[in-house]
């Protein structure tokens, strides 16, 4: 079966392809439209479709819209329920559901061809949770957790796998929401909600919970299964942020009380799913199971012997979901993920074309993994634009910024690369077989969704990538599924004594991950970075911008 799996109502709309119940692509919009996140999460955007992933997806298989066997829409309009009856402020949800049960439509106009009569609704925390369970490997018989703002009338599913069923067990009905009351938490502090929430996660780590007490009163478990969350008085609190203004040991405070209370409710669901399921694997999804501190208390605290997190586990990730859940209702077999690395690629000579189109000069060194670690040996910032890009918010080695660890300076540096503030953290990637000797916590850990503690005698040795807590969100790569990356690792070890580099997202403040040769030559132009690694080739900052003109680059490509 051929099975195409969209994401489009709220937010972070994206396309994926499932044939015969293995992935074949999976992109979000973003990386096509160069708008954070596709869109804003507002009903009157709704309507808006993946187009350009959805079209993507299919040229990579060869298909045509009129080819597919079905269309997995990541929301189901019957199980939902008017906003004011949910207890929800929303007065314009009616015109998101309106535009979800015309979705079939909006399809069929964005893909000419498609047969508007496949297309099936996909209940959206089913469709999450198949994202975790189906996708995980060795997950055949496992519980799976789900947690997000809200799906149609829920904002939570507790529910098991057995081979290629679904078995719900447990949904929290809306208000309540964990993951609402974190965005709430997230504009109060002066951050876009449904964006930044990341960020009070990383400003959690410079407070003390000394309002947790309070914040039970109103987020809590109820020990059956579920949890409330709602009415937080933010204002009695704290005082608001506005967009830009400075934090107060106050707001740090705030945000690490609201951390641990999440952990504590998340704690409790994990251990009230795994006394009806006695599993040994956990996998989650859902934008709480991007909280990678929260995930790590699971696995460190909670009954399950492994947690698997699925890497695109926000709602971008339902349109992989949707379509693995109708492949193992069609009673074929689903393969699980191989890794993340699921978007567009390009060949050597593609690469060189765009090089030679765009008039700067560049080289073709032996070894480009050689190269950029000796650039990182000598603390030069690096692009990396390597391979297929990824899926989900992490930079894992396809679309990366490299930097040396062992200079304290360089966490300040790429936040300001980056333009972002500067109390936010950048990680560590580190081979998996050396990972253990240095980082204390759930390993292999190749998407970087747990925090490790910093062992004290490693601390000193790559301060860049220690946060003030003392942890560090890894990511560990295995030689066989990244030869690469694993090469450059091992070459800056020779070079360095450290077999640690930093890695963060190749961006900069409020547009998405560098996707395409185009966005990787702007990045580059745009942002201090000194070298770009793109395929087997080097750009050098300081020829880009000595010869980088049409007038001036007549041997633009010449240099190998």
């Amino acid at each position: 079966m051929r099975i195409l799996g969209i994401n489009a109502l709220f937010h972070d709309p994206a396309a994926a392809l499932v044939i015969d119940g293995r992935i074949v692509a999976a992109a979000e919009e973003e990386r096509f439209s160069r708008r954070k996140h596709g869109k804003r999460p507002l009903p009157f955007s709704a309507w808006e479709m993946p187009e350009k992933a959805a079209a993507w997806c299919l040229t990579q298989a060869g298909l045509r819209p009129q080819d597919l066997d079905a269309v997995a829409y990541s929301f189901d309009p019957a199980l939902a329920r008017p906003a004011e009856a949910m207890g929800l402020d929303d007065p314009w949800d009616h015109l998101r559901l309106t535009y979800a049960r015309e979705a079939p439509g909006f399809l069929r106009t964005a893909l000419p061809g498609l047969d508007p009569e496949i297309v099936r609704f996909v209940p959206h925390h089913l469709a999450h949770a198949a994202s975790g369970a189906l996708a995980a490997p060795g997950a055949e018989t496992s519980s799976v957790l789900v947690l997000d703002g809200r799906g149609e009338a829920t904002s939570h599913l507790a529910a098991r796998r057995v081979r290629g069923r679904l078995e719900p067990l447990y949904g929290q009905e809306l208000p309540h929401s964990l993951g609402l009351v974190y965005e709430e938490l997230t504009e109060h502090l002066g951050f876009l909600r449904s964006s930044d929430e990341y960020k009070v996660m990383a400003l959690a780590s410079y407070g003390s919970p000394r309002m947790l007490e309070e914040l039970r009163r109103y987020v809590h478990p109820t020990g059956d299964g579920g949890f409330r969350a709602t009415g937080v008085p933010w204002h009695e609190l704290c005082s608001p942020l506005r967009p830009g203004e400075a934090w107060s040991r106050e707001h740090a405070d705030l945000a690490a009380s609201a951390q641990a209370c999440l952990e504590e409710t998340l704690l409790d669901l994990a251990r009230w799913l795994h006394g009806r399921t006695h599993d040994s694997v956990l996998t989650m999804a859902g934008g709480v199971a991007l909280n990678c501190v929260a995930n790590s208390r699971i696995a460190r605290d909670g009954p399950f012997d492994r947690v698997w997190v699925q890497p695109a586990a926000g709602d971008a990730g339902t349109a992989l979901g949707g379509a693995l859940l109708l492949a193992a209702e069609g009673g074929g077999r689903t393969e699980p993920m191989a890794g993340a690395d699921l978007g567009r690629c390009w060949t050597d000579a593609e690469l060189e074309a765009w090089l030679k189109t765009a008039a700067v000069p560049f080289e073709r060194p032996p070894d480009v993994a050689e190269t950029v670690a000796r650039a990182l040996a000598d603390d030069a910032i690096v692009a990396w634009f390597q391979g297929r890009s990824e899926y989900g918010p992490r930079a894992l080695g396809h679309r990366s910024l490299l930097a040396h660890p062992g200079r304290s300076g360089n966490l300040e540096r790429l936040n300001d690369v980056k333009g972002r503030e500067q109390f936010r953290p950048v990680a560590p990637m580190v081979t998996t077989d050396r990972a253990a000797e240095i980082f204390d916590g759930p390993l292999p850990s190749p998407y970087m969704l747990f925090v490790h503690e910093v062992a004290p005698e490693w601390r000193e040795r790559i301060p860049a990538v220690v946060h003030v807590d003392g942890t560090a969100r890894i990511q560990t790569v295995d030689p066989a599924a990244e030869p690469l990356v694993a090469r450059m690792l091992g070459c800056f070890e020779r070079l360095t004594g450290l077999p640690v580099v930093v890695n963060t997202s190749l961006n900069t403040s409020g547009r998405p991950m560098v996707d395409d040769p185009r966005d990787a030559l702007e990045c580059f132009g745009s942002a201090p970075v000194d070298l770009l690694a793109i395929g087997p080739f080097v750009v050098r900052r300081g020829p880009f911008f000595a010869t980088g003109r049409p007038d001036a680059a007549a041997g633009a490509g010449a240099v190998r």
